[in-house]
């Protein structure tokens, strides 16, 4: 998948999740959310050629990303978007986490959009 299309992908996949939970399906949701962030992180890493084809090097690319800039929210929207990974396969979080986590998922995605913008 070229970068473009990973792009896209995480715009799909943040409109999904908003539709999944608005139809009460957090798990779904909570995995939409994990897909949008995972997107953006391997699209700049292509763009960067960059290694991204396992977690770990998602992580990687974080840990980089937040070296480069300082900002210390990239670290934090990723650990985020891991505890929505997680919810789609525990169903753990509760209603108050769930509306005070998206956000910070969407505004991850967006602090890496800008990244590769700005490249």
């Amino acid at each position: 998948m070229v970068i473009q299309e990973r792009i896209q992908t995480a715009q799909q996949f943040l409109e999904a999740s908003d539709r999944e939970f608005d139809a009460g399906d957090t798990r779904q949701g909570s995995e939409k959310l994990w897909g949008a962030a995972s997107q953006v992180i391997i699209a700049i890493a292509q763009e960067r050629g960059w290694e991204y084809g396992s977690h770990r090097s998602l992580s990687v690319t974080v840990r980089r990303l937040w070296e480069e800039t300082g900002d210390q929210l990239l670290r934090g929207g990723f650990a985020v978007a891991e505890k929505f990974q997680a919810n789609f396969y525990h169903n753990f979080m509760e209603d108050y986490q769930l509306d005070e986590s998206r956000p910070i998922v969407r505004d991850f995605v967006a602090r890496v959009l800008a990244l590769m913008e700005a490249s």
